[in-house]
């Protein structure tokens, strides 16, 4: 990867064995991200950029209106989210096994030895939160492989920067990102959606918009809900 300024914009320029240009823009800063054929030359890309630069900040202009999270210290009174909904945390010292459980839907339980650090509250939380989303997962899979026609190898679960899941085409296993699980159910059914018709095609092309069409016709619906603030995590594609 290397940059290129275009008007003022820094553009990150990434080189792939693929047929056309894609744009992307990063949440929460708006950073710039261009992928481009083997064979195009950074002025292609230069012209590509200048083409869209209305749509680079109009995204931009959306982030930063966005509400942020500032980072989490896992006390009593924050707020965390599970499904969709938002939850205000109360942590509990006690003796026992750690656990999280929701109360009266608005209240997240947290409870952990006395004495256990913000560390050790963050990872009783996030285990909690990976098993939940395993939980969602597993029919999800199985409901849409079969829909759809492919075979799932394999799938994980695993914290991911820019993105809500990726697929490795070869291997025919695909991993999700944890963050869904504080997004309602039919967003994470999009992404798997999304994935496995990764399996019939690589790129998002096309064909890939008409698999998503059939099988999941609000599909941009569930798009636009997940990138939505104040849990908007992955990258607004052109």
């Amino acid at each position: 990867m290397h940059q290129i300024t275009v008007n003022g914009f820094v553009v990150d320029v990434v080189r792939k064995d693929i047929k056309n240009l894609h744009l992307a823009v990063y949440p929460p800063n708006g950073r710039v991200r261009v992928a481009a054929p083997l064979r195009v030359n950074d002025e292609a890309v230069r012209l590509f950029t200048i083409s869209k630069l209305a749509w680079i900040k109009h995204q931009q202009a959306r982030f930063a209106g966005q509400e942020r999270q500032s980072a989490r210290e896992f006390v009593s009174g924050e707020s965390h989210y599970y499904q969709g909904h938002r939850y205000l945390l109360n942590v509990i010292y006690r003796e026992g096994t750690p656990s999280v459980s929701l109360r009266n839907n608005k209240t997240m339980d947290l409870c952990v030895r006395p004495g256990s650090s913000t560390a050790v509250r963050e990872r009783v939380l996030i285990t909690w939160y990976r098993r939940q989303l395993k939980a969602e997962i597993v029919p999800l899979i199985d409901k849409w492989a079969a829909l759809i026609g492919v075979t799932v190898a394999d799938w994980g679960v695993k914290q991911m920067k820019t993105r809500w899941g990726t697929c490795n085409i070869k291997a025919g296993r695909i991993w999700l990102n944890l963050e869904l699980i504080k997004k309602p159910v039919h967003c994470v059914e999009y992404i798997v959606v999304h994935e496995l018709i990764h399996l019939l095609e690589r790129h998002h092309n096309e064909r890939f918009i008409a698999y998503m069409n059939s099988f999941m016709p609000l599909w941009q619906h569930y798009r636009e809900e997940l990138n939505r603030a104040p849990l908007g995590h992955a990258s607004w594609e052109y």
